[in-house]
């Protein structure tokens, strides 16, 4: 079973991969019932976003781009695909997935902070 997040940008958790409070790495404001809710203001939080972003694309270096190919070419994945395709040992691919599955949400909240202003959605627990 997965967990969603849904409000003014939309996604799942990567199983097994992703906290359901990931956002948190990008400074938005938290309240926890069994949702985290998030809201992020562009005055107050698109520099923590843009550092965030930073720091995930630092952390993959070459490796986004391997993955970007690899998931364009495949629909689905397990870890021994990737372990296989790129001879990462599997805390390689737990932290690689990691930092790749929070540059793609980072990446919606910025979107969606620059062209909205703001940006609020509800994480599952």
């Amino acid at each position: 079973m997965g967990r969603y997040y849904s409000g003014d940008i939309e996604g799942k958790f990567w199983v097994a991969v992703q906290a359901s409070d990931d956002a948190s790495f990008f400074g938005g404001q938290v309240s926890e019932p069994n949702y985290i809710d998030y809201s992020f203001d562009k005055d107050e939080h698109l520099s923590g976003v843009e550092e965030g972003l930073k720091k995930c694309r630092e952390k993959l270096g070459a490796n986004k781009k391997l993955l970007d190919e690899f998931f364009e070419k495949n629909n689905g994945y397990n870890d021994d695909m990737l372990v296989e395709a790129y001879g990462w040992s599997e805390k390689e691919t737990k932290e690689n997935l990691e930092w790749y599955a929070r540059l793609e949400l980072g990446e919606k909240i910025f979107k969606y902070l620059n062209d909205n202003g703001e940006c609020s959605f509800s994480a599952e627990c």
